[in-house]
């Protein structure tokens, strides 16, 4: 991976996106329904896509609007839609246009009371909270976001009742709807203009940030927090969150200083990432720097991507943690501090979330699930209650609520966040001193993901593999134990393969957007082990490829 020469710097004025130029592709450009670049694609968290290229305008909302309004027309969903937007630039077009539509549709929807932008993690607290107790009438939601990706971009993903991402049979719906809308003539979308959409008599102002503020105490032990007198740091990175963290300072006493309060859609504040991209990925060292420089300020600091599903922890001991290594220390911490939590449930990570977190679940007498990649996946089982914690590499993550009740079952980078703050203040040490403690009763493992070259048939020929294309018995050394090509969790395709061994393993998937196929693995032996896992890996998949 080639690190470009300017990432972790700010953008020169020249490489900061033209929003005028934006805005006016969202409304001018018109999608060519026969070109797949531009067509309506559910990923792994709903269709994304940017005006520059015609792949997300007004007429991608307006179609992909009315097939989640169809949806809910045919499985009788009838109670509100709760509807938020982050901070990107096609994120306020896009909710007009959504908005115009669900009015058109006399769909009951709710919005933001001051007009202001709503993290994801709060729409999911949002519906769940409304459905808690009821039999009929159940409300869902939909989030205008593409999560991290760069300024140009936009996103729009749905949530149904259960208040997670859709499940890939509901998204495939949706999507198969909206192409054929936007295929045909316009006739079919139901809309009003925006003006007699926000005063229809369906549209309601909903306080999402007091509501999610509230019942923070339910699931974090807030007084710990405010006890122990921290210094916290909070970075929205110019997204969704930027106007909870003071009311929740307020609420609990809490001393959160909100290092960047910006919101400015060229998000010219942030420094660039490892290519040489403005993005908001709050894994990334480099996106990240100018919260690490403020590390040492703080007892405890965090930053959130933009519609806050995934978190950053920065510590003063370690700089920003790896998102799995965090993920170990969040699960090891919540397993000895949730006495109301139920025996029976487990804790859920995908399949290329590191194995430290099989050590700590099993040392800690928990069950462990593992999933495909998606938290869709998590969602079910967070919802009933019979997982505990669910999270993925990518920095995502969600638990129960103390009682051991669904909190959110979509991802929640504050709730993550805060959970550091948390173990700050009741253990006496910051996350990486945890994590410290963690490897040396289990451990040190390396992880890393890289990318390898893949055309389309064969990024399709490696999600159809099986265990019998694996031709070899070893890997760096060691006797493979497994081949999977199925999540042991939940049995349900990984959309590759992950090859395992007593001290490494694996994982080969196709990019969904990109001709190569991403390739992650994990060593316990050290840097040199890591290499021959990867160089072997590549062999191996190019070869089960060619086969």
């Amino acid at each position: 991976m080639s690190i470009h020469p300017l990432a972790g710097q700010h953008a020169p004025p020249a490489m900061l996106v033209n929003i005028p130029r934006l805005i006016t592709a969202y409304f001018s450009e018109r999608p060519d329904a026969s070109d797949p670049a531009q067509r309506v694609t559910f990923g792994t968290s709903g269709h994304r896509g940017s005006a520059l290229n015609r792949s997300f305008n007004e007429a991608h909302i307006f179609a992909v609007t009315q097939a989640i309004c169809d949806y809910r027309k045919k499985q009788d969903i009838n109670g509100p839609l709760f509807l938020g937007m982050d901070t990107h630039a096609l994120s306020e077009p896009a909710f007009v246009t959504a908005l115009e539509v669900l009015a058109g549709n006399g769909v009951e929807t709710m919005i933001a009371h001051d007009g202001g932008y709503t993290p994801t993690p709060a729409v999911s607290h949002a519906i769940l909270a409304y459905n808690r107790g009821r039999a009929t009438g159940f409300a869902d939601g939909v989030v205008i976001t593409p999560s991290h990706n760069p300024p140009e971009d936009g996103g729009i993903k749905y949530n149904p009742p259960h208040g997670g991402p859709s499940e890939t049979a509901v998204s495939a719906e949706i999507e198969k709807t909206a192409n054929r809308l936007l295929a045909q003539a316009p006739k079919d979308i139901k809309r009003l203009p925006i003006a007699h959409a926000r005063r229809a008599a369906t549209t309601h102002s909903h306080d999402y940030v007091s509501a999610y503020t509230a019942d923070l105490a339910y699931v974090l032990d807030m007084d710990a927090i405010r006890d122990a007198r921290l210094r916290v740091g909070a970075d929205p990175l110019g997204g969704a969150g930027v106007a909870y963290w003071t009311p929740i300072a307020e609420r609990y006493g809490l001393d959160i200083e909100v290092v960047n309060a910006n919101v400015d859609p060229t998000f010219r504040f942030m420094p660039l990432d490892w290519d040489g991209r403005i993005r908001m990925d709050c894994s990334s060292p480099y996106a990240m720097a100018g919260l690490i420089a403020l590390a040492k300020r703080f007892d405890i600091a965090f930053g959130n991507d933009t519609d806050h599903d995934r978190h950053g922890i920065v510590a003063p001991s370690s700089g920003l943690l790896n998102p799995n290594h965090y993920l170990a220390v969040a699960i090891d911490y919540l397993c000895t501090h949730r006495p109301g939590w139920p025996v029976a449930a487990a804790i859920g990570k995908t399949v290329v979330s590191s194995s430290l977190i099989d050590r700590v679940v099993a040392a800690r007498g928990r069950r462990l699930v593992e999933v495909p990649v998606g938290f869709k996946w998590f969602v079910h089982g967070l919802h009933a209650g019979n997982l505990a914690f669910a999270g993925e590499e990518s920095a995502g993550a969600s638990f129960l609520r103390k009682d051991g009740t669904v909190w959110t079952t979509d991802k929640d980078g504050l709730l993550l966040g805060l959970l550091a703050a948390e173990m700050r203040a009741t253990t006496g040490r910051d996350p990486g001193e945890l994590y410290q403690a963690i490897v040396r009763e289990h451990g040190a493992p390396l992880y890393e993901r890289t990318d390898a070259p893949a055309d389309r048939e064969q990024k399709a020929r490696l999600a159809k593999l099986t265990p019998t294309d694996v031709r070899t018995s070893t890997l760096a050394g060691e006797r493979i134990e497994a081949v999977l090509t199925n999540a042991p969790g939940d049995g349900n395709a990984i959309g590759g393969v992950k090859v395992i061994t007593p001290n490494g393993w694996f994982a080969a998937r196709p990019s969904g957007t990109e001709a190569v196929y991403k390739l992650y693995a994990e060593s316990f032996l050290g840097p040199e082990h890591l290499k021959r896992i990867q160089a072997e890996a590549q062999t191996l998949v190019d070869v089960a490829l060619e086969a």
